[in-house]
């Protein structure tokens, strides 16, 4: 059970990360791989932050405004440079690793001893996995709330309408440009802020942390398209949640089989996303195949 427990909080961290891959990858329709360098660099942040003394709750913002950062970049390169999306996500993260290096000051940070937002609900009485369930579902419902209202506005109409039609989009008079750099920033941003958040909880910053980032973020994003569909934008984010924790618990089940490897577990969640990202076509297949009412009452 505490297994399990343990499972669900960090797949609630996890979700954040997951909800800033949905942002890019299915409302802009773009396949952003500065996740790989915004995650890193937001452990990083919060990390050295709490090191020299800083309120773990503003290091924590501070790793946000770091990954909006990151994203404002990414945003530029694509738009004004005109480079490809998938490639300005590798030079972006590419360039993130000396500036994680940085600001790391070493391949990884300690926080041993340190005041994070974890211990501060431990010294309140709670266990661990119960003080990471409560901060994960405190900046998830804040996340979504606050997702859910933005892209409700007139601006996040407009970020929805460019990922849907950018041809549309500029016949209406949307600056398609400014509507993609605010998506890959908020994406980011949140990216960040479940490296930092994630840092916390593990207790350490470690400058490799951001490898496979990208696969754990589709992998919710799919696992909650697959189970739920045709919903409204603010469930749509809850739905990731739900797939960032059923993600968490599919690897938890890989982990305790007898005699498993836990150095494979990226190649399980490899795997596991290239199995997800064919559940549909699969289903598309079986709908084609299956008979109609007509054709059965003949």
């Amino acid at each position: 059970m505490d297994l399990i427990l343990s499972s669900v909080s960090q797949g609630l961290l996890w979700s954040i990360m997951a909800i800033g891959v949905y942002l890019t990858f299915r409302i802009l329709d773009i396949a952003d791989l500065t996740a790989e360098g915004a995650y890193p660099l937001g452990a990083a942040v919060c990390a050295t932050g709490i090191v020299n003394g800083v309120n773990p709750l503003l290091a924590t913002f501070l790793a946000f405004i770091g990954g909006m950062l990151a994203g404002l970049i990414s945003g530029l390169l694509h738009t004004k440079l005109k480079i490809p999306a998938l490639l300005t996500g590798i030079v972006t993260l590419t360039g993130l690793y000396s500036i994680n290096l940085k600001i790391l000051g070493k391949a990884n940070v300690a926080l041993l001893r340190q005041q994070t937002l974890v211990t501060q609900l431990q010294k309140m009485g709670l266990t661990k996995t119960y003080a990471v369930l409560i901060i994960g579902a405190i900046f998830v419902l804040v996340v979504i709330a606050l997702l859910t209202l933005l892209l409700n506005t007139q601006v996040g109409l407009a970020l929805r309408s460019t990922g849907d039609n950018i041809p549309m989009s500029e016949a209406n008079g949307i600056n398609v440009d400014k509507m993609k750099i605010y998506g890959y920033m908020l994406s980011n941003g949140l990216i960040a802020l479940c490296g930092a958040l994630l840092t916390q909880n593990n207790g350490y910053a470690d400058l490799n942390s951001g490898t496979g980032t990208i696969v754990i973020g589709l992998a919710s994003v799919i696992i909650a398209e697959v189970i739920l569909r045709n919903l409204r934008i603010g469930w749509r984010l809850a739905s990731v949640v739900l797939g960032s924790v059923i993600y968490r618990l599919i690897i938890l089940a890989i982990l305790e089989i007898p005699g498993m490897d836990a150095d494979l577990v990226k190649l399980f969640s490899a795997t596991l996303l290239a199995f997800v990202l064919f559940v549909p076509e699969l289903q598309k297949k079986l709908q084609i195949r299956k008979p109609n009412l007509s054709e059965k009452s003949a």
